[in-house]
């Protein structure tokens, strides 16, 4: 059993994983506790446009000297031991963060959750957001294995959360065993929506009212903050946190590429969801944002391990017409794969394929009208080829 790591400084430990929802629920903590006064560090995966985005101190990305520095440290204590790509970034984060004089750091987990490199930390509070199909080939054919893979974040006598109200039997179990306190939504805590604004409600009287709506868009990022406040709540002897900072956080949370809306004569819609269970919520999104007015026109890639057929299956609905091409990675779906799996799918609209993003998203821009919406979705990397073209301001480095 590898050994566990305490990070040097005193800071509180909020580890986030999921098969949905864990980018948000950390761009959540970030900012809510930055908001209440705390010096903060962030860890999240994968990045859009540069490698910077991972790491954040304080809300802004960490600097290229900063992190090669990092890199260079690990590069001497690693010895001969091999690191893979994501071992090394997640050790540098750790070495930055250690001499930060971090009050909290906020951690997203890459990939499952059990034998993923962010795991080595021992979290004072772990989140586990949703579980879904996801990586099957590494978690295990169906939902109660990636729910155990996903509980391994879990540790005994401590306080974890469960951000979804149907929680595999084996994370369940996994839990238990091992004695973690875990809350669960719909059990231990919840929400009450009216327009506008919501509560979080916990434990019999305890509850946050007259929350404003995330940022963020969409109703499953309600689901995403509670867990969020379930996790600082399991904190609040060492985090306390006001109502106003959690007001400030809810509306400050801003990670690019979720149901990221740029509005123009036609807007566009930035989105990375890249499986079934992203894709039905990117779908009611998209009905919410619609309301019946104009088209939308989609600019479509994903990686070829992915289950395309399901994911387009599930946004179909809502598209008028589809713009494909192939991701310049070496795991992207050519395009011939991509045209056979929306015609799986049963995509009744018409389909055109183009040889790069770029292509399909001007012919996809030619075919809107004002009123009409682009939506640009299917993968981190199709979202960070064209997320430029869009001219969305990026954060400064330290």
């Amino acid at each position: 059993m590898r050994d566990r790591l305490r990070l040097a400084s005193d800071a509180v430990v909020l580890t986030v994983g999921g098969t949905n929802g864990k980018g948000s629920c950390v761009a959540m903590l970030d900012a809510i506790l930055r908001a209440a006064g705390y010096r903060v560090g962030a860890y999240t995966s994968p990045h859009l446009l540069r490698y910077n985005e991972r790491v954040r101190i304080d809300g802004r990305e960490v600097g290229d000297a900063a992190l090669c520095e990092a890199f260079a440290a690990v590069e001497a204590a690693r010895d001969d031991t091999p690191l893979t790509y994501f071992e090394h970034g997640t050790l540098a984060a750790l070495w930055l963060f250690a001499g930060a004089g971090l009050d909290a750091v906020v951690l997203e987990v890459g990939l499952g959750g059990r034998l993923d490199a962010v795991n080595i930390v021992d979290p004072d509070v772990a989140v586990v957001t949703t579980v879904d199909l996801d990586h099957q080939d590494w978690l295990g054919p169906d939902r109660e294995s990636i729910g155990f893979e996903k509980a391994g974040i879990f540790r005994g006598d401590r306080p974890a959360v469960y951000g979804g109200d149907d929680p595999p039997a084996r994370l369940l179990a996994h839990a238990a065993s091992i004695g973690a306190r875990l809350r669960i939504a719909g059990r231990d805590f919840g929400t009450v929506v009216r327009p506008g604004d919501w509560d979080y409600l916990s434990g019999g009287a305890r509850r946050r009212v007259g929350l404003p709506v995330p940022a963020l868009r969409g109703a499953f990022q309600l689901q995403n903050a509670a867990a969020a406040l379930a996790a600082l709540e399991a904190v609040e002897d060492r985090l306390p946190v006001s109502a106003a900072a959690l007001r400030e956080g809810l509306l400050g949370a801003r990670p690019a590429g979720r149901f990221q809306v740029v509005p123009g004569g036609v807007t566009t819609v930035f989105d990375v969801a890249h499986n079934p269970q992203a894709a039905r919520v990117l779908r009611d999104n998209l009905r919410q944002l619609a309301a019946g007015q104009g088209k939308t026109f989609a600019v479509f890639s994903m990686l070829r391990d992915k289950d395309i057929a399901a994911v387009v299956a599930a946004v179909a609905p809502e598209i008028a017409g589809w713009f494909y091409a192939p991701l310049a990675v070496a795991r992207g779906a050519d395009r011939a794969q991509l045209a056979e799996r929306l015609a799986a799918a049963g995509v009744a609209v018409p389909c055109h394929g183009a040889d790069s993003l770029a292509a399909a998203w001007a012919a996809a821009r030619a075919a809107a009208a004002p009123g009409d919406r682009v939506l640009v979705f299917g993968s981190f990397h199709t979202v960070a080829a064209l997320l430029p073209a869009a001219g969305e301001a990026q954060d400064p480095l330290l």
